[in-house]
């Protein structure tokens, strides 16, 4: 249990200094909505995070 939070954790914040680094401000803005979408369980909130997130991807 602990091995999962800890291997959950690490990816994370791997992939937030990922999207951070390529994509800057907008980039954490998206994960940011997109990790609130979930935890509140919006997916209006969650789709405008991932709509974010693939324009950013896109245009790179």
């Amino acid at each position: 249990m602990i091995v999962t939070e800890l291997v959950s954790g690490v990816f994370t914040m791997a992939l937030d200094q990922l999207i951070q680094t390529r994509y800057g401000a907008p980039g954490a803005l998206a994960l940011i909505l997109i990790g609130v979408g979930v935890k509140a369980r919006s997916a209006s909130c969650a789709s405008v995070g991932a709509v974010i997130l693939v324009l950013l991807m896109t245009q790179a």
